[in-house]
């Protein structure tokens, strides 16, 4: 008879009589490699983590620190006069038109002459010292007469924006140190700008019209306004297209459909275009919307259908997955009061997964305002300095704003780029966060 009370733990004890009794097998050297592999998993799990943390924040930081500076611009005071033989040469009632076809850079320039007179009579040194303030700096002027005509015939303290080359030189990223000949500001300028810094002339202010204004070929004078609603009114119409059929596609799909190869064939083909490269679907809105049917190029309309169909497969995976979670009692139950399928789905099933529903929606549309190749196909990418006002007007949206500036050789649109893109990111992580608060505020847990 075998004696296994005091076999050690481990060790398998003989069988059937007559048996011979195994030798006993200690588990330790096995535990302990076994753990240390563990460990070694565990660190080389932290150590990607913290990879990516550190790329991340090196990618962050990067965007920040050529960023941070366009959301200031330097500013130079300079006393207007506002010439009412040129503003109002008749004497009588102020008209518009008058005011519209007014020389207001002459008297930008005549500023900058009375507070230089040594420049004046230079033709070169004229375009130098010209080349202080923003070739747009009339616009500002004309604008101020506008809505204040009272201030024809007097003489003003105004802030003018400084051009983008000055602009640049006084947020300290060029060096005066180096040779005239290897930077874009000249000595001369240099002079002037210490001379009017010396008379608190010069200024930073918060550059109000980096979100107020459109683009433009001036970097002072360019902004994101138009941009921003022109992917407003993209995504408008994303999300007006894709939610409902897609919503409506996973619940038949999930709740009506047959089990059959005809189905299966759909399922399959739904997971395959999520993984399309979205230029494909670029090409399809060209060749449909555009060729075919005859949509405006470059408009909200036209770019709203191409990102819908992108977005579409996104929403119906992940529609179909909250509508799965829904436990089969609820369906049951209802069924069993006497509702119809369709009663079921619509008062029971889909709020009940709405919230899931939402979550990726908005994960969706967070892909889309992403988005560039597609719309860099049908036309999104021109140059639009007017603001759209409705989905057929002439857009841009962010991301293309992005490659746009990107593509400038102007130094001082790098810190625009930048800029653009830490407010691209900005809207990407508040559209995240909304979808976990949906998630954590209205899911439920079955």
């Amino acid at each position: 008879m075998t004696d296994t009370t005091s076999s050690p733990q481990g060790v398998s004890p003989g069988g059937a009589s007559g048996d011979p009794i195994r030798r006993p097998v200690f588990v330790g050297p096995h535990l302990a490699r076994r753990y240390a592999r563990e460990r070694r998993f565990r660190l080389l799990g932290l150590a990607s983590v913290a990879t990516a943390g550190v790329i991340l924040l090196i990618l962050l930081g990067s965007i920040v620190s050529k960023g941070y500076s366009a959301f200031w611009q330097h500013e130079v005071d300079l006393d207007i006069t506002f010439s009412a033989e040129e503003l109002n040469p008749d004497g009588g009632p102020v008209e518009r038109e008058t005011l519209l076809r007014a020389n207001y850079l002459d008297m930008v320039r005549d500023a900058l002459k009375r507070e230089f007179p040594d420049a004046a009579d230079d033709r070169r040194e004229r375009r130098m010292l010209y080349g202080l303030v923003s070739p747009n700096a009339d616009l500002a002027l004309r604008n101020m007469v506008l809505e204040d005509p009272s201030l024809i015939g007097t003489t003003q303290t105004v802030a003018i924006k400084m051009s983008d080359d000055m602009d640049t030189f006084a947020k300290g990223f060029i060096d005066r140190d180096l040779p005239e000949g290897d930077r874009r500001v000249k000595d001369r300028e240099i002079s002037w700008h210490d001379h009017l810094e010396a008379e608190g002339r010069v200024h930073a202010a918060f550059n109000v019209d980096f979100f107020t204004t459109g683009d433009s070929r001036e970097p002072e004078e360019a902004g994101i306004y138009g941009a921003l609603i022109g992917s407003i009114l993209t995504l408008t119409v994303t999300l007006l297209v894709s939610f409902p059929i897609g919503v409506m596609a996973a619940a038949y799909l999930e709740e009506f459909a047959p089990k059959n190869r005809f189905t299966d064939l759909i399922e399959v083909n739904i997971n395959n275009l999520a993984a399309v490269p979205s230029i494909v679907f670029g090409l399809l809105g060209l060749a449909v919307f555009l060729n075919f049917f005859g949509l405006p190029r470059s408009a909200p309309l036209a770019g709203g259908l191409v990102l819908a169909l992108m977005t579409l497969p996104t929403i119906i995976i992940a529609s179909r997955s909250a509508l799965k979670a829904v436990p089969p009692s609820i369906r049951e139950a209802a069924l069993g009061l006497g509702a119809s399928r369709l009663q079921v789905v619509t008062h029971h099933v889909l709020p009940l997964a709405m919230p899931g529903i939402l979550t990726g929606t908005i994960i969706g549309m967070a892909q889309a305002l992403g988005e560039t190749a597609p719309l860099l196909m049908i036309g999104m990418v021109a140059f639009i300095v007017d603001v759209p006002q409705s989905f057929t007007d002439p857009a841009t949206v962010l991301p293309v704003q992005v490659y746009i500036w990107a593509d400038s050789p102007e130094r001082a649109f790098v810190e625009k780029t930048s800029a653009a893109i830490m407010v691209l990111l900005g809207f990407l992580v508040l559209m995240n966060a909304v979808a976990v608060l949906l998630r954590k505020r209205f899911e439920r847990r079955w």
